[in-house]
């Protein structure tokens, strides 16, 4: 069973990278995470937000959909470049781990 840093890490990643193509809210991003095998604890999720968030990798807003207010996250510039280099990090993971190389 794969640790709960690395989890964590990985669910960063998918966060910085849903939040880089456009602005993402808290149910919408646990369904899409679902999506791909992570069962995200609100406990979990806004925690790990709040926390990029503080870092300076997204920032939010917030908006008025159907009569309620709901914070939407997009990533700032330095939340773009950390997306970039994970990606980098990512081929080389690939590369080296999958494909033997």
């Amino acid at each position: 069973m794969i640790g709960r840093e690395f989890f964590l890490g990985f669910i960063k990643i998918h966060l910085l990278y849903h939040a880089s193509q456009e602005p993402i809210f808290g149910v919408a991003i646990a369904q899409e995470l679902a999506r791909h095998g992570y069962k995200v604890s609100p406990g979990t999720l806004y925690p790990v937000l709040h926390s990029l968030e503080k870092q300076g990798y997204l920032k939010s807003e917030f908006k008025v959909v159907n009569g309620r207010v709901r914070k939407y996250y997009q990533a700032t510039a330095e939340g773009k470049g950390a997306l970039e280099q994970a990606k980098q990090k990512i081929r080389e993971l690939v590369t080296e781990v999958i494909e033997g190389r």
